[in-house]
C-alpha cells in the first residue's frame, strides 16, 4: 500500500491519515496481532456477559453492580474503539483513516479512560458507605443518588475531552499526515500540524492527568479508611468477606492506573526508550484491562461467580 498523503498547501480539514502500526516490529506484525484478536475476544465476550448477567438478575440489581455494569460498558467502548483496527493494521498492513473518523476515535479513546477513572472512584465510594455506614447504605445510595453520579461522571467525562476535538479542528496540517501508532490519540495527531501545539500539549498533559491524579488520591484515601474500618469488624468472616469484596476493586485499580502512570512517565521522560516499546505498551494498556477486569470481578464476587456457574452449567447447580 503506497504511503503518500503529503500536502503542499496547509489544510485545516485533511482528507485521511494512514495508521502505520508499530514502526521497526513490521515483521511480527502479523504473530502479534494473534494475541491481541485473542485479548480483544475475552475483554468483548466477559463485559458482554457481565452486562447480561447484571441486567437480566434482580439480585444484582444493587449499586455496586450498576457502577460494575457501567465499567463493563465503558470497557467495551474502549476495546471496540482501538483493537479491531488495531489487528486490521497487524495483519492486512498500514490503514488509512479519514479526518473526522480520527477524531472519533481519539475522543471514545480518551473519554472511556476518563469514564473507567470516574467510576473506579464511584466504587470506592459505594464500598466505604456499605462498609462504614452498612446500616445506613440503602438510604444514602438511593437510585436518585446513582443516576445523579452517573450523569456526574459521564458529564465530566465529557468536559475533560471534547476540547481536544476543537484544539485539534483549529490546526493546520501540511505534511505527510502518517501516523506511526495503530490509533489515533490527541498529542500524536497535534504533532503532525505545522502549526504551534503548545496549548495542545499542556491541555492534553495537564487536565487529564489532574483529574485523574485527583481521583487516585481520593480513592486512596476511600481504601485507607475502609481498610481501617475493616480491621475493627468484630466477626472474622464479616472482615473475610470485607476484604474479599474490596480485594477485587483493588485489583482493578492497580491494573488501570499502573501502566496508565507509567506510560504517561515514559511519554514525557523516557525518551531513550525505543518508540516500538511505547507502541506496543500503549496498545497493552487499551487492551489488557478490559480483559481482565470481568475475569478478575466473575472469580473474586461471589455473587457472579454462582450466576455465571448457574448461565454455563445449569445441571450441576440442581
Amino acid at each position: 500500500m503506497p504511503i503518500m498523503a503529503t500536502f503542499n498547501l496547509s489544510s485545516f480539514n485533511p482528507g485521511f491519515f494512514i495508521l502505520l502500526g508499530i514502526p521497526g516490529l513490521e515483521q511480527f506484525h502479523v504473530w502479534i496481532g494473534i494475541p491481541f484478536f485473542i485479548i480483544y475476544l475475552v475483554a468483548f465476550a466477559g463485559n458482554s456477559i457481565l452486562l447480561y448477567l447484571i441486567f437480566m438478575e434482580r439480585s444484582l440489581h444493587e449499586p455496586m453492580f450498576f457502577f460494575l455494569s457501567l465499567l463493563a460498558g465503558t470497557d467495551l467502548i474502549l476495546c471496540n474503539t482501538c483493537v479491531p483496527k488495531t489487528f486490521s493494521i497487524f495483519w492486512l498492513g498500514p490503514q488509512r483513516i479519514t479526518f473526522p473518523g480520527c477524531l472519533t476515535q481519539m475522543f471514545f479513546l480518551h473519554f472511556s479512560f476518563a469514564m473507567d477513572s470516574a467510576i473506579l472512584l464511584s466504587m470506592a465510594f459505594d464500598r466505604y458507605v456499605a462498609i462504614c455506614f452498612p446500616l445506613r447504605y440503602t438510604t444514602i445510595l438511593t437510585h436518585q443518588i446513582v443516576i445523579k453520579i452517573v450523569v456526574a461522571i459521564i458529564s465530566r467525562s465529557f468536559c475533560i475531552i471534547f476540547p481536544c476535538v476543537f484544539l485539534l479542528k483549529r490546526l493546520p496540517f501540511c505534511r505527510e499526515l502518517v501516523i506511526p501508532h495503530t490509533y489515533c490519540e490527541h498529542i500524536g495527531i497535534a504533532r503532525l500540524a505545522c502549526a504551534d501545539i503548545s496549548i495542545n500539549i499542556w491541555y492534553g498533559f495537564a487536565v487529564p492527568i489532574m483529574t485523574v491524579m485527583s481521583d487516585l488520591i481520593l480513592i486512596g484515601i476511600s481504601y485507607t479508611v475502609i481498610l481501617r474500618a475493616v480491621f475493627n469488624l468484630p466477626s472474622r468472616d464479616a472482615r473475610k468477606k470485607a476484604l474479599s469484596t474490596c480485594g477485587s476493586h483493588v485489583c482493578v485499580i492497580l491494573i488501570f492506573y499502573t501502566p496508565a502512570i507509567f506510560s504517561v512517565l515514559v511519554h514525557r521522560f523516557g525518551h531513550n526508550i525505543p518508540h516500538s516499546f511505547h507502541i506496543l505498551f500503549a496498545n497493552l494498556y487499551v487492551s489488557i484491562p478490559p480483559a481482565i477486569n470481568p475475569v478478575i470481578y466473575g472469580v473474586k464476587t461471589k455473587q457472579i461467580r454462582d450466576k455465571i456457574n448457574l448461565l454455563f452449567f445449569p445441571k450441576n447447580n440442581h
